[in-house]
């Protein structure tokens, strides 16, 4: 009375063709797996590596951008302004694939303003990319050695084109 009477009586055959059946299929799901995830890992590396490039870039526009109001209407020092872009730049975080070097590594560069109100600010900053990637990042910034340079400059024109002449000119205007 050990026999299920639900399931049909099967000999000994059947039951190791549907065992063997069963190894086979999961034998099979390890070589698709096996090709199939550097595959995987391939493509999303080259989906990442950019991703984290273009972050480290838009980080360092907005904070050249920022840099250039500061210096337009503040008279502080160069030590100032590098402080404040480097607080600004800590949104990266200090893996190689978005800046290698960390704080210290950064160069900040100012100019201006000039008697036309123009302001130019230039961030520079190294990315270590992936293997076998480095030519794909070397698309976004410049080779150097192992790395990448990236440089992001901003000019701001901080004094608006109608404000300009002497007192004179400022009672034609408004007289």
């Amino acid at each position: 009375m050990g026999r299920d009477r639900g399931r049909p009586p099967c000999s000994k055959t059947s039951w190791s063709f549907e065992v063997g059946a069963r190894w086979v299929r999961r034998g099979q799901a390890t070589v698709e797996a096996a090709l199939l995830l550097p595959t995987v890992l391939t493509l999303v590396a080259l989906l990442v590596q950019p991703a984290c490039v273009l972050y480290t870039k838009s980080v360092m526009a907005s904070a050249a951008s920022e840099v250039t109001r500061l210096v337009a209407t503040a008279c502080g020092s160069d030590d100032a302004v590098r402080a404040y872009v480097l607080r600004r730049l800590a949104a990266v975080p200090d893996l190689g694939v978005f800046h290698e070097g960390g704080a210290g590594a950064w160069e900040v560069r100012t100019q201006g303003p000039d008697d036309a109100g123009r302001v130019t600010v230039e961030v520079e900053g190294r990315v270590s990319p992936l293997p076998l990637l480095g030519t794909i990042v070397s698309a976004l910034g410049e080779a150097d050695g192992g790395g990448v340079v990236m440089r992001v400059e901003v000019t701001r024109d901080v004094r608006a084109d109608w404000i300009g002449g002497g007192y004179e000119d400022w009672i034609g205007i408004w007289g």
